[in-house]
């Protein structure tokens, strides 16, 4: 199933999730509270002092855990990317589609996520705005993410069992991207709904 590999890798290499009720630790809330303001204000407009704020926790803490603002935003990168997985892989195991059906799920998926009340939205590819040199290690850190999603996607179109899987990735990717972005601008799911629609015949023409 798409998106579980990347997951059980990245659970491996992370803490043990916490259970329901347990109170956040003080990096959690760092992490959580520093997400929330990256994704509402941006990375350059949200400084260290309003973090801390909100989180309600004192610099040397912050220090004690990030050595930097860059070292924080990259472990919110690395936060959100595994609960991106998670969330994905969820919604895919839940529609037990076919797999060719299963790809056109994504878009279900897309389109569920874009009509959300909290989107505005991708973390990832705000990060790569903001840090637009492509050496810098945020833009490195979401670039990593986006391919390690076009991978998924191209493993579904695989299992699938679609002609010419690389190049229907590549093109399933450009109308998620797109999309994200249209919808973002128009604060509309149409262009989720148009790239759905889009996608149907990439797939029917891809049948072998």
């Amino acid at each position: 199933m798409t998106g579980v590999s990347l997951l059980s890798s990245a659970k491996e290499s992370s803490a043990s999730p916490r259970r329901p009720g347990q109170r956040l630790t003080k990096r959690d809330q760092l992490l959580e509270t520093a997400w929330r303001l990256f994704y509402r204000d941006g990375y350059h407009a949200t400084g260290i002092d309003r973090i801390l704020a909100d989180a309600g926790v004192a610099k040397m803490t912050l220090y004690k855990h990030f050595r930097s603002k860059e070292a924080l935003i990259l472990a919110v990168l690395e936060m959100r990317s595994e609960q991106f997985y998670e969330s994905f892989s969820r919604f895919l195991r839940a529609k037990r589609r076919a797999p060719e059906r299963q790809v056109l799920s994504v878009f279900d998926w897309l389109i569920t996520w874009i009509s959300g009340k909290e989107f505005r939205g991708c973390f990832f590819q705000k990060a790569m705005a903001e840090y637009q040199n492509i050496h810098d290690p945020i833009h490195q850190a979401a670039l990593a993410h986006k391919a390690a999603f076009y991978g998924e996607i191209r493993r579904l179109v695989l299992a699938a069992g679609l002609v010419n899987p690389k190049a229907l990735g590549e093109q399933l990717a450009l109308l998620i991207e797109g999309a994200i972005v249209s919808s973002h601008a128009t604060g509309s799911p149409t262009p989720a709904v148009q790239a759905k629609e889009a996608a149907r015949a990439l797939i029917k023409n891809a049948k072998r």
